[in-house]
């Protein structure tokens, strides 16, 4: 099992659309500054296909430090949801079937 990264997808880009490498991995950059960004401002991003990148706002709460069991307050903050679209937990089922019967 490997780990597809920021080059590997870059080096996608440039043997499926060809452009060059520079132009790629410029194209892959551009397109995740643009995610960033709007996941800062807040907005959702819903890639057809794929799933829905939000942000959610978690409110001020009371827990449990696990070593001392001491409550300690946990301030708000936002938090980065993925929900993956109904295409891509079918396509990674499918994908765990098939490794599942290949170890048989």
């Amino acid at each position: 099992m490997s780990t597809l990264t920021r080059a590997g997808l870059a080096e996608s880009i440039y043997a499926a659309v060809g452009l060059s490498r520079n132009e790629s991995a410029d194209l892959l950059e551009a397109v995740l500054d643009r995610m960033k960004r709007a996941l800062a401002d807040g907005d959702s991003i819903k890639i057809s296909g794929f799933g829905t990148f939000s942000v959610r706002q978690k409110g001020r709460r009371i827990g449990r430090n696990p070593k001392t069991g001491r409550e300690v307050p946990i301030l708000p903050r936002r938090v980065l949801i993925f929900r993956a679209s109904q295409i891509l937990r079918e396509a990674v089922d499918a994908g765990n079937a098939a490794g599942q019967a290949s170890r048989s």
